[in-house]
């Protein structure tokens, strides 16, 4: 058949030579220590395990893998520091979060829904799709009369 598109599965994507060394997991985590940095400066292990709802020795693991990354600066039993390149990325990681979720509510999944989704989707969007969703919510953003229009439409189609 001419003109056939290589297809994976799922794993297969997420094993993908361009794909980068951090795990949804970890990526979890960089966000989390970033929203913490954010709000009370350097994190710690017993914070960060009760914010991710997590074993502290969990915590400790992935916060190894991450200062090899060259992302944090940790040393066992101290504080949690971001490097430059952690701060940037997680700075990003956080507004993925966000963007994704505010888009989800916009078009009208609902709020627990919403987060549950976001968690299972940002993790997994090529740079790609991410530039196209966030081109679509400033639209939708920028013209209330679409959305409106959107929102007749699903209501007619339910």
């Amino acid at each position: 058949m001419t003109g056939e598109r290589n297809f994976y599965t799922f794993r297969g994507y997420l094993m993908m030579p361009d794909r980068q060394q951090m795990t949804p997991s970890m990526e979890d985590y960089l966000e989390m220590i970033y929203r913490i940095h954010l709000q009370e400066g350097p994190a710690r292990t017993t914070r960060l395990a009760a914010r991710l709802n997590v074993q502290a020795s969990s915590v400790t693991k992935t916060v190894q893998k991450l200062t090899k990354l060259g992302l944090l600066n940790y040393e066992k039993y101290g504080l949690i520091r971001l490097t430059d390149k952690g701060k940037r990325l997680g700075s990003f990681l956080l507004k993925r979060h966000i963007l994704i979720e505010n888009f989800l509510k916009l078009i009208g999944v609902q709020e627990q829904s919403a987060l549950r989704d976001t968690e299972m989707i940002e993790h997994h969007l090529s740079a790609s799709a991410f530039r196209q969703i966030t081109l679509l919510y400033k639209f939708l953003k920028a013209n209330p009369a679409v959305l409106k229009q959107f929102n007749r439409y699903k209501l007619e189609h339910r």
